[in-house]
């Protein structure tokens, strides 16, 4: 009995498909590309809620960030919220997420907010997507990019931007006051790295009018000047909501 059990061991020691040390190890899964979008004013994370299950079918891992104020989290609203608020807003999702490698997709006022982020942390952005979306440059503010400080003005109570669409209750989902000094705050850039980010650029146009007609023309002739690729895609402000499945291809072909 002995001498079986030892030619036992001995034939484990030599053989090696028979030690579980030496069983075919399966690889890792290749980890999704992230996409973490960010909303415009008035709006929230909801606003993408249609294109979200379309995109990871396409194998995203899809984030989407309310800003402070706004859509679910518009009980936090007030006056004194600025740029700088939203974009610690998305500067944080990506620090305790430690999120790398991401494509940064910023919607009409979420360009601001996109292009602070990409000066913070322009090492975890892989790509910087403007999604019918202000293009500032350093020291402007969101007003002045769109040209429309006397409609902001206008449009201003309590320190909030109250335009027609904004409603501070009723059906949900809806649009909802949005933080005047998030318009009026200049944005600082002071990295040079966030110009080397790969970066595109998708101006939306409504069917039967101009490019040059656009509200977001001007940003779409910034992003030209720059080098950045510019798609047009006929779609109104929102086409995350109106036309989600065509949004859903165009976003996923940005890998």
């Amino acid at each position: 009995m002995k001498i079986l059990l030892l030619a036992c061991l001995a034939l484990l020691s030599v053989h090696p498909t028979l030690r579980a040390a030496d069983a075919p190890v399966a690889a890792a899964p290749a980890a999704k590309p992230v996409m973490l979008i960010v909303h415009g004013a008035w709006g929230g994370a909801w606003q993408f809620s249609k294109v979200d299950p379309l995109l990871r079918e396409k194998g995203f891992d899809v984030r989407r960030p309310t800003l402070t104020g706004l859509g679910e989290r518009s009980h936090l609203a007030s006056k004194d919220i600025g740029l700088e608020t939203h974009i610690q807003d998305v500067v944080n999702v990506i620090l305790f997420e430690n999120l790398h490698d991401i494509i940064l997709v910023g919607h009409s006022y979420g360009g601001m907010v996109v292009t602070g982020v990409a000066d913070r942390l322009p090492d975890r952005i892989k790509k910087l997507v403007y999604l019918d979306a202000m293009v500032p440059n350093d020291g402007e503010c969101a007003q002045d990019v769109m040209g429309i400080s006397d409609w902001i003005k206008s449009m201003t109570k309590d320190g909030m931007i109250v335009p027609p669409w904004a409603k501070p209750a009723g059906t949900y989902p809806n649009d909802v006051p949005h933080p005047a000094k998030t318009f009026t705050d200049p944005l600082a850039l002071k990295n040079p790295a966030r110009e080397k980010i790969p970066t595109v650029y998708i101006l939306t146009v409504d069917p039967g009018k101009k490019p040059e007609e656009d509200a977001f023309w001007k940003s779409a002739e910034r992003a030209r000047t720059r080098g950045w690729p510019v798609t047009i895609m006929e779609a109104d402000h929102n086409p995350q909501w109106h036309k989600p499945v065509e949004t859903a291809e165009l976003l996923g072909t940005l890998r």
